[in-house]
């Protein structure tokens, strides 16, 4: 009697109420994963910059998720795995059948390959982040990187291509098969190798930088809003050269380390 009635209090327990600081990470998480697929959707009928626009949302709601669980101390397994579902649809799924549809349809018997090598890459690449989480803690020098490029900047790097051919419609090789297929190439073995790219999670910005930083932001938002494409290129250009500046910077830190 006394285990039913234990049985009966652990079904309550699970059908009970949950508090809202516990589901607004996840409710954030489904808006990125909404923005994925509705990415899909636009590429299929061929209206490029509304499908782009929905991959940068998901971006941007993928990092504020993560930021939700922290501050509001709402992180869960559930929330992890969502996470990882979104992550795979939006920045795996979603570009990948935008560059098909955008050239590399074209491609005889080749184009899909391409595609599909770019959205395992991506698969892995998040298996392997999940996987790190429950490895031992990583050196004090890898606190400010990421292995191998995250889902998100690999996302940006993909359409890189299609953002620069609205400003620069006479750049022809931007469209051509053999180029698009080099870069998804690029940008998949970029997510599953071992180089360190910087990453903002940790970096701390001293009070002096703050107003500085703070007239940056409002300039490049005033140039988001008049040269959107133009900016959103220069930007994923900027991040595609930090990859070996941060290289630079994680062996000397590396050397640091191991030489004291």
């Amino acid at each position: 009697m006394e285990k039913i009635n234990r049985k009966i209090k652990i079904s309550k327990d699970k059908l009970g109420s949950l508090p809202f600081r516990k589901i607004a990470p996840n409710l954030v998480t489904m808006l990125a994963l909404c923005a994925g697929i509705t990415s899909i959707r636009y590429s299929i009928q061929l209206d490029w910059s509304k499908a782009i626009i929905c991959i940068f949302l998901a971006a941007f709601f993928d990092m504020l998720d993560g930021r939700v669980a922290r501050m509001l101390k709402a992180s869960s397994k559930f929330g992890a795995e969502l996470d990882s579902l979104s992550d795979f649809v939006s920045f795996g799924v979603a570009p990948s059948i935008m560059i098909y549809r955008w050239t590399l349809y074209d491609l005889p018997k080749f184009g899909w390959f391409f595609c599909l090598l770019f959205s395992m890459a991506m698969a892995m690449r998040l298996a392997r982040f999940n996987t790190m989480l429950d490895d031992e803690p990583q050196p004090s020098y890898w606190q400010n990187f990421f292995v191998g490029v995250p889902a998100p900047a690999a996302a940006g790097l993909a359409v890189l291509p299609v953002m620069t051919s609205f400003e620069f419609s006479g750049w022809e090789f931007l469209r051509s098969n053999w180029f698009m297929a080099a870069v998804m190439c690029v940008v998949a073995i970029l997510m599953v190798s071992r180089i360190p790219t910087i990453s903002t999670k940790k970096v701390k910005v001293p009070r002096y930088m703050l107003m500085p930083l703070m007239l940056i932001v409002v300039f490049i938002a005033s140039f988001m809003i008049s040269q959107t494409w133009l900016t959103l290129s220069i930007i994923t250009l900027c991040y595609a050269v930090s990859i070996p500046i941060g290289t630079l910077v994680f062996l000397r830190e590396k050397r640091k380390f191991e030489n004291k």
